[in-house]
């Protein structure tokens, strides 16, 4: 898992995990195996801090949608649960009482109160801390925040997040360009056989569902300015500038799509828009 506030333009998700992979720690555990699949997706971290409205007529947010994911853990699914049980209930009460097409309320204010805020209050500050103070202070201030969380007080308060992912890339000039190792076939793997994995089908003749507002917008400072990071944040070789007639050109590729929404979190501009494709393509995965 990488926190998608990074400041490096030039840092790739992707290759990050494929140099991980061959740290002598991991690649002993790896050694030998074989690459069955290829996925990825973001993970909600806002947590309790970060619940937006979870209503509207004739309709409600449930589970990771909500932003019921426990980050400490990297676990959803009992919150997803919970918060479809939670749902129900109020939906019931709702049609009992002849209601319908509204809004149900009761939902909106009851999870604060349930298991589910019961079970984010008390990690609200783990990944507030982990932003501001590192991997080793954070996770061990963390650490004590949530055992302190048990006994029913914290010493931090609730902590506010820092700024959205959007914000916190630098630009291209201030940053240092990572060099990744070449994949070895072995232990780490290119980006297209990657995806190629994800059995990800598009229908091809659909309009775009990566909706771009701007186009020169992107060339001026996506581009310009912050050296095309989406190019590199995506991790399934979505975006491309290529070289045409001397002047960049930016590629969508949407039948590549495997519907993280990244894009949507990182661009710096908040450009790129992520909307449901047609038809319900995307990735298919069958051992994930």
């Amino acid at each position: 898992m990488l926190h998608l506030n990074y400041e490096n333009p030039y840092l790739s998700p992707f290759e990050e995990f494929q140099r991980f992979k061959t740290h002598p720690l991991v690649r002993t555990t790896l050694e030998g195996g074989k690459r069955l699949g290829y996925g990825a997706r973001a993970l909600t971290e806002g947590g309790w801090q970060s619940v937006p409205q979870l209503v509207f007529p004739g309709g409600a947010l449930i589970g990771c949608a909500a932003g019921f994911m426990n980050v400490p853990r990297i676990k959803g699914t009992h919150n997803a649960m919970l918060s479809g049980m939670l749902a129900a209930d109020h939906v019931a009460a709702a049609l009992k009482a002849g209601r319908a097409r509204d809004e149900i309320a009761g939902y909106e204010s009851a999870w604060r109160t349930s298991a589910i805020g019961h079970d984010l209050r008390k990690v609200r500050n783990a990944k507030p801390l982990w932003s501001r103070f590192g991997t080793i202070s954070g996770i061990a201030l963390g650490g004590l925040d949530m055992w302190t969380n048990t006994l029913g007080f914290s010493l931090f308060g609730t902590l506010r997040h820092g700024k959205p992912d959007f914000a916190s890339l630098k630009p291209a000039a201030e940053c240092i360009p990572i060099s990744y190792p070449k994949p070895d076939g072995k232990i780490s793997f290119d980006l297209p056989s990657s995806v190629f994995l994800s059995n990800t089908n598009q229908e091809e003749d659909q309009p775009v569902h990566l909706r771009l507002s701007d186009p020169n917008l992107q060339k001026s400072s996506e581009h310009d300015r912050f050296g095309g990071p989406s190019a590199r944040y995506c991790p399934a070789g979505v975006y491309e500038w290529i070289e045409e007639a001397g002047q960049p050109r930016y590629v969508i590729n949407a039948q590549n799509c495997v519907h993280c929404k990244t894009c949507d979190i990182k661009d710096p501009n908040q450009n790129i828009t992520w909307v449901p494709p047609e038809g319900g393509g995307g990735p298919n995965y069958p051992n994930m």
